[in-house]
């Protein structure tokens, strides 16, 4: 999924088509200044351009620009001079974190499609640009996500499939108008359960990545339309046996204060021991009152999802004994545990996803 980012293809009032045109440089000479002034949308994609020119900045009202497929290696610093500038399109050229100028931040973007470049790691540049509503990197050599990714409060999509990044950042959760993620043919082994925290995710797309589960916590994105799965090792066969540290004291003596309810106050025990005390978690089985700190049990189950499909998600618990109650299905544990009891093609269609 590509978003849509500016007008067609026209040749119209505001709009200048450049491209195709086997240009190196960019001539002004027989453009007006009249041209340059009214000139919104500029075409200048599949020409010879190795570097953007500075020339560009003298169509002062521009608001969107396609450089694509030019071998560009270098942005140059008069771009920032286009105040007005909200669509930036360059993929497919030969971009990395040390093409763009410093103040590349300071542009008014609202769309930037950088891929298929060769960013090995998202500029500083683009943590700055917060009126960015989409950013594409699909098709670069990105190792990881940024956790100032975050500072892109505005940011509705987020297009980064095709790259070599490993893990998500929780901090990725605190986009609070992200729509569509996109983190497809990447090497992701885990998705973190803050990302239940993105309130407007409508699609997420995690299709060919290394996931063996789901945090159970995905259930609560109560607007997800869209979950692609395919091509992830999500297996039926899990190992049953469940691995556990023992607690420590303190966590046992914070285990009884809280699951006894025993009264404390600021007075009667230091500031640190107050905010280990505020970590506690509950243990999702209903009828098991116990909390957890830092000792829990990990426990693959397989959970209905959207009331047609079972998906592996994972489950901590608060100890060995506490069994879990993942399954919405009234049906009973064992059930759910036992893998025969996920049909084939049922499992298949989750991953198609």
């Amino acid at each position: 999924m590509e978003p849509h980012e500016g007008p067609a293809h026209a040749h119209g009032e505001g709009v200048l088509d450049l491209s195709r045109l086997n240009l190196n440089c960019l001539t002004m000479v027989n453009i007006s200044e009249e041209r340059k002034r009214d000139t919104k949308h500029l075409y200048l994609s599949f020409n010879r351009m190795a570097s953007l020119p500075g020339s560009v900045c003298m169509f002062s009202n521009l608001e969107f620009l396609d450089i694509s497929n030019n071998g560009l290696s270098v942005i140059c610093e008069d771009i920032t001079r286009l105040t007005k500038l909200r669509t930036l399109i360059a993929k497919n050229n030969c971009l990395d974190e040390f093409s763009l100028p410093k103040e590349f931040g300071s542009l008014p973007l609202e769309v930037l499609n950088l891929s298929g470049n060769r960013f090995e790691e998202m500029p500083g540049q683009f943590m700055k640009l917060q009126r960015l509503q989409s950013l594409s990197l699909g098709g670069n050599r990105l190792q990881s996500i940024p956790a100032e990714i975050d500072h892109l409060t505005s940011l509705e999509l987020l297009y980064l499939g095709g790259n070599l990044i490993t893990s998500i950042p929780p901090e990725l959760a605190n986009l609070p108008y992200l729509s569509y993620l996109v983190l497809c043919d990447n090497r992701i082994q885990s998705v973190p359960p803050q990302l239940t925290r993105l309130y407007s995710l409508r699609s997420l797309s995690l299709h060919n990545n290394l996931l063996t589960y789901l945090p159970r916590e995905i259930l609560s994105l109560v607007h997800l339309q869209e979950l692609s799965l395919r091509g992830n090792p999500l297996v039926v066969r899990f190992v049953k046996e469940m691995t556990y540290d023992p607690p420590s004291l303190l966590e046992l003596a914070g285990r009884t204060i809280k699951s006894r309810n025993v009264p404390y106050s600021p007075r009667d025990m230091p500031s640190h021991l107050l905010h280990y005390l505020e970590l506690a978690s509950k243990c999702p089985n209903p009828k098991c009152a116990g909390v957890y700190f830092d000792s829990c049990v990990r426990h693959i189950k397989f959970v209905d999802f959207c009331g047609k499909y079972r998906l592996p998600l994972m489950h901590y618990l608060c100890s060995p004994e506490c069994t879990s109650p993942c399954s919405s299905n009234p049906q009973s544990d064992a059930e759910s545990e036992d893998e025969n009891s996920v049909p084939a093609h049922r499992l298949q269609r989750v991953l198609l996803g």
